[in-house]
């Protein structure tokens, strides 16, 4: 048999390639000679530069960058190998150099948070010939529109007196003017696109601020103030730059950070896990495939929308392959994935387990798992176990 294995990470437990090669070793208990074909995924978060560098015999770039408190931080990004003589391509993950996990708990605060540190990853792949980028943009610590990163590639962003504003996404209520005059000319060469995990749009209820800065330290005073910076901001690059960023789905992503792309880097939005899945050659990968498996930590409602385990699960079944998830905890709503085309669902857990219990246990668990639901495979087709 022959079965395509595309997960996600089981975030701040195991990686993609982790859970591929779990899954893989509970299912050759059963099936030893299956042909397995191990494929980490991502949709723009976490492991995006790990499963496209994987996937292209790519290479990594290690960088000091601003880190989203102004402090440096080593930020990594990928450089895959070129298609053609012309062609140099960067996979650049923003929260490696302003992510959430970058800020301790008890220091986040959404307001003066910022970008600089994405931008500056960007500015040395283009310093360095990219004329082609994928940008993941999950797991971000901002909330400044990609203000900081627009500054780091050569944009003013100056309040009414003409004086720089400072970082963070409080300071955008004062923007004034955006200068482009010396914007990165490398950016006009390059074609960039983000891989998006949600199609929140910049501001509103399920906007950037009101409804992703709470997790970012935002208190609910703090995320109305920040919303309203954010409709100012959209106020000022459209009357300038003639760019309209208010209602772009994906546009509040990473604090607004989606939008900011599309404004200053010329950049397109598109699905993470389609983008990564087309990147990975996924879809030819799993035609003729008798199975595919995918996972991530937790399945819930939210997964449906733009997440690696319902994206794969349709891009299977436009092929006529079941798939089967597997993930650390099936939460409320996870029923919504069948509609997307799963299969079959199962948590790893054998029981009750504390999270950091769980989390210690994730390989064992995930393995055990996949030789338990391989021999159900083997007995729904019929064969002796």
């Amino acid at each position: 048999m022959r079965v395509v294995i595309a997960p996600d990470s089981f975030k701040e437990c195991l990686s993609a390639s982790e859970v591929c090669t779990a899954i893989a070793d509970g299912w050759r208990v059963v099936y030893p000679d299956a042909d397995l074909d191990l494929v980490p995924m991502a949709d723009g978060g976490e492991g995006t530069v790990d499963a496209l560098v994987a996937a292209t015999d790519g290479k990594k770039r290690s960088v000091t960058v601003t880190g989203p408190l102004g402090e440096p931080v080593e930020a990594v990004y990928g450089v895959l190998p070129s298609t053609s003589d012309a062609t140099i391509t960067a996979v650049i993950e923003m929260a490696s150099a302003s992510g959430l996990a970058l800020v301790p708990p008890d220091r986040r605060d959404a307001r003066i948070t910022t970008t600089r540190g994405a931008g500056e990853l960007v500015y040395d792949a283009l310093e360095r010939g990219a004329t082609e980028m994928i940008i993941g943009i999950g797991g971000s610590a901002t909330n400044d529109g990609g203000a900081g990163m627009a500054q780091s590639l050569g944009y003013s962003l100056r309040d009414a007196a003409g004086l720089e504003l400072p970082v963070g996404g409080a300071a955008l209520a004062r923007l004034a003017h955006i200068d482009v005059s010396n914007r990165h000319p490398g950016l006009a060469r390059c074609r960039i696109r983000v891989a998006c995990d949600v199609q929140s749009t910049l501001c509103g209820p399920a906007g950037a601020s009101r409804m992703f800065g709470p997790q970012k330290g935002a208190s609910p005073e703090a995320a109305e103030e920040l919303d309203a910076a954010l409709s100012h901001f959209a106020e000022i690059v459209e009357s300038q730059l003639g760019i309209s960023i208010l209602d772009i789905p994906g546009g509040g992503a990473a604090g607004g950070l989606g939008a900011g792309l599309v404004a200053f880097a010329g950049a397109r939005l598109e699905s993470g896990v389609a983008l990564v899945g087309d990147a990975c050659g996924l879809g030819s990968r799993m035609s003729g495939a008798d199975l595919v498996i995918t996972g991530e930590g937790r399945l819930d409602g939210q997964t449906v929308h733009g997440k690696t385990p319902a994206g794969v699960a349709r891009l299977a079944r436009e092929r006529g392959v079941p798939t089967i998830a597997f993930a650390g905890a099936l939460g409320p709503g996870w029923e919504q994935l069948y509609a997307a085309g799963m299969a079959a669902m199962f948590a790893i857990a054998d029981a009750p387990l504390p999270r950091e219990e769980s989390m210690a246990r994730a390989r064992a668990l995930l393995c055990a798992r996949a030789e338990s639901v391989a021999r159900l495979w083997r007995l729904a087709k019929g064969s002796p176990v």
